[in-house]
């Protein structure tokens, strides 16, 4: 008996193992989703693909298991295109079905006619369109076993009129998903052994390439005498309950984690391939490990690259090591990283009842929110509140968006993770430009049911762009915000709100807030004026803020001089 290639389609996604599928309905995919109203797989309407784009990556992200989504032609997918780069950047598991005009009217300049392929191919792990209804299930089933195999995205594109055609569908393609594990060869680690038994201090940098080996690195960590650093991808794995961790490098650093890199005799990369190369030595004494080849030295100058699963790699190194040297270089490292809390633990502190600081609402959250929270981040200074201020328990899971840079993925992103996850305390730190960019999805919380909550970092400005541009030394242009009434619109989308403009309010609040059934939202009121420090500042920085200051005060701004000074120097 023959099949729609709409269902056969819907089938062959959830024998993959997807459970969900997010966008918007109409006209190229009406009988595609009405497949799936008569299946096991759950529609998610949300009210713009973005938004659905970035709830199937925050899903699929935290899960591992594939989600999808699926857009009409034209403008519809064509709007999944930032989300679908954020979830791809992310190693996100993520189908998306994109259709395109009827195949009588493809080449015609057809209204709505995209080419999807040329889009969505510099996003994705496979794109390919569909050409008869007989490759409905081999491709879906590649598909989905290609970007659960290569984590990241891929796109089937599907003309309008194929998902009311017909296959009999006899053969039985399905998906095989597999993750290879590769080990260095023996030569290999022995010359590792060799190296690292003959260095005076070592560093470990692990990376998001070692969150399944957590106990390897600790290991490592104890057979070398050697401090870890570790990326703010891989806060959540390595962080938790590590006698030998030091924190970050890089801007949203900490000054432990700048130090252990730069004054080790060498430093061992492990599954490591953060970006910046200035925050790695200047000399070529890295060693790195990584199971994609093409990461070994794009980031920094190598003296040795090795090809392997870290957790493997690991395993098989340890026998070759020699006990770590004695050695001032760990004991260091650790006693930098206790100032460096203290000195985060005291930028919370709050003298000034009046005056709201981000890290203060943020340690407060640490200490409120679940030990199995999860917890979504906007770019900008909400990521920076996350990585610094929130503790990685062991149970807590943390995304942000640290690949893409996007603003406005906390809260599609947490849609996503509480569908997913319906009993477990999701929460979004959003900023006040975040939350506003796709505000129309605060619709789909209550819509869908979703269990969010919404901690809005509300300071009336682009507040990580508004900093750069004073250290910088310029003026800050066109990045006040005209906010609406926080409280208000959430009210209106139907669920629960609170707003916190003084220290006494916060704590009662924000209890209130996390204990709530269903979606509710937190409006807090913070300091405009706050500025993330690096962990070293530099004397360019210095001049170029005093700059600002001079510019200012000519420019009859000196109130928010004296604000600067007293909310980051004078408390």
């Amino acid at each position: 008996m023959s099949k729609h290639v709409s269902e056969i389609i819907v089938d062959a996604l959830i024998e993959a193992g997807a459970q969900r599928c997010y966008g918007v309905v109409g006209d190229t995919i009406n009988h595609f989703t009405d497949a799936i109203r008569r299946s096991d797989l759950r529609w998610v309407h949300v009210r713009h693909e973005e938004a659905g784009a970035l709830a199937a990556g925050g899903e699929a992200y935290m899960t591992g298991r594939l989600a999808v989504c699926a857009g009409t032609c034209g403008p519809g997918s064509l709007h999944f295109v930032n989300g679908i780069f954020e979830s791809h950047r992310n190693g996100a598991p993520v189908l998306l079905i994109a259709s395109d005009v009827a195949s009588t009217e493809a080449g015609l300049d057809f209204p709505q006619e995209v080419d999807q392929r040329r889009i969505y191919e510099q996003a994705s792990v496979f794109c390919e369109y569909m050409s008869h209804p007989s490759q409905a299930r081999r491709l879906t089933a590649l598909a989905a076993q290609t970007a659960l195999s290569l984590r990241g995205v891929a796109v089937l594109i599907v003309r309008g009129d194929m998902f009311s055609q017909t296959d009999e569908d006899t053969l039985l393609w399905a998906a095989h998903p597999r993750i290879v594990r590769a080990l260095p060869a023996p030569e290999e680690l022995q010359q590792l052994a060799d190296t690292l038994n003959t260095a005076s201090s070592i560093t470990l940098y692990a990376g998001y390439g070692a969150r399944n080996a957590r106990q390897q690195v600790l290991k490592l960590a104890q057979q070398l005498n050697a401090p870890v650093v570790h990326t703010s991808r891989a806060k959540e794995f390595i962080e938790p309950d590590n006698p030998y961790g030091v924190g970050m490098t890089g801007i949203l650093g900490n000054q432990a984690g700048l130090e252990a890199i730069d004054r080790a005799d060498l430093t061992l990369c492990l599954g490591t391939d953060f970006a910046w190369t200035q925050f790695y030595p200047q000399q070529p004494h890295v060693i790195q490990i990584d199971s994609d080849p093409a990461h070994l030295g794009r980031r920094a100058p190598i003296q040795m690259g090795l090809v392997g699963d870290i957790g493997l790699t690991v395993e098989a190194l340890l026998p070759l090591l020699q006990p770590g040297k004695q050695n001032d270089h760990l004991e260091a490292a650790r006693q930098q990283w206790l100032e460096d809390q203290s000195a985060y633990q005291k930028s919370g502190e709050e003298k000034d009842p009046s005056l709201l600081h981000p890290q203060f609402v943020t340690q407060t959250l640490d200490r409120l929110a679940s030990e199995d929270a999860v917890f979504t981040a906007d770019g900008g200074s909400p990521m920076v509140w996350l990585l610094r201020h929130l503790v990685a328990r062991g149970k807590r899971r943390f995304l942000t968006s640290l690949l893409h840079g996007t603003m406005a993925n906390a809260y599609p992103q947490a849609m996503g993770i509480a569908a997913a996850y319906p009993h477990r305390q999701v929460v979004a730190l959003c900023g006040d430009g975040g939350l506003t960019m796709l505000m129309g999805d605060l619709l789909t919380l209550r819509q869908e049911n979703l269990s969010v909550k919404l901690l809005v970092y509300n300071n009336a400005s682009l507040g990580f762009v508004e900093m750069e541009q004073r250290v910088e030394g310029l003026l800050d242009s066109y990045t006040h915000l005209l906010n609406p009434d926080f409280v208000k619109l959430a009210e209106a989308c139907g669920f629960p709100a609170w707003q916190v403009t003084r220290k006494e309010q916060l704590e009662p609040a924000m209890q209130q807030w996390l204990d709530t059934d269903g979606p509710a939202l937190l409006d807090v009121h913070v300091s405009r004026m706050e500025l993330v420090m690096p962990p070293k500042v530099q004397a360019s920085q210095i001049a170029s803020t005093a700059l600002f200051g001079l510019k200012a005060v000519f420019s009859g701004r000196a109130t928010e001089v004296v604000s600067l000074l007293r909310d980051n120097f004078l408390r």
